[in-house]
């Protein structure tokens, strides 16, 4: 299948700067998103849809840069989006999915439980309710009956995409992998944030406290930085691994043929 990388929410730190990396896939099943990035109604009221943390991240919050705006680009309409599956439900990931009422919303079912049937006083004050007020139709998943590369609990959705359940960064943060032909594409969501974790050099401080501060649980979140690192470790030459924010590896993978064990650093990155 085709797969178009596309940044849907350039945000920028005080020493760093983000992306919302998003997947957009070409399918028999109609067009697959994986996130959604930032959506129109984000830019309209980011107080109600984003809350307090917006004051942090300083999202550019521009319409040319929503899912939305870059899909008619290419010709499509809202309506060719027929599933959209997501790796957690914080704002930055499905602003986008009330621009596209039609799809269907995939996630795990503990996601679906810490974001919007039974959220603990702490993920009531995460999610924003905003994002899903349009009543979106969730179809909630168990990975739990297969194995990807080495991780167990995973479930294909459609041919060629899997949902691989990864918590830690939330109480059902998920990975997804993607078969775009020559090679898979791990989507790892925000299971990392920078491309230091999995090649072992230096990640920036303020990452670093930030990934700690805003995981669901910690010892969960190093796990997973440990298993991610010793899959890019692998060099395996059909698999490239990516994750939500990190512009490197956005630019990394709109590089035909590229790995994300050899990512190129940008100055300042």
């Amino acid at each position: 299948m085709k797969v178009h990388h596309l940044n849907c929410g350039s945000m920028r730190l005080p020493t760093y700067p983000l992306v919302c990396h998003v997947l957009l896939a070409e399918t028999e099943h109609g067009l697959v998103l994986v996130d959604s990035g930032f959506g129109t109604g984000d830019c309209a009221d980011p107080r109600r849809r984003i809350g307090p943390v917006r004051r942090l991240t300083r999202p550019a919050l521009s319409r040319t840069e929503t899912a939305l705006h870059q899909i008619q680009e290419l010709g499509y309409r809202a309506g060719d989006v027929r599933h959209i599956v997501v790796t957690h439900f914080d704002s930055d990931h499905i602003g986008g999915i009330s621009d596209f009422p039609l799809a269907r919303i995939h996630t795990t079912v503990a996601e679906a439980r810490g974001a919007v049937h039974a959220p603990s006083p702490r993920e009531r004050i995460r999610y924003q309710k905003a994002q899903w007020a349009h009543d979106p139709l969730l179809v909630e998943h168990n990975p739990d009956g297969e194995s990807w590369r080495g991780f167990a609990a995973a479930k294909e959705l459609f041919p060629g995409i899997v949902l691989v359940s990864l918590p830690g960064h939330t109480r059902g943060h998920a990975c997804v992998a993607v078969d775009a032909g020559q090679r898979w594409i791990l989507h790892a969501g925000d299971a990392f944030y920078h491309h230091g974790t999995i090649r072992g050099t230096t990640v920036p401080p303020m990452l670093s406290r930030m990934e700690s501060s805003v995981s669901f649980d910690r010892k969960r979140l190093r796990d997973n930085h440990a298993r991610l690192a010793e899959l890019a470790g692998r060099h395996e030459p059909d698999l490239l691994i990516i994750n939500a924010h990190d512009p490197v590896l956005l630019d990394q993978a709109r590089v035909s043929g590229g790995h994300a064990g050899e990512a190129p650093i940008r100055p300042g990155s």
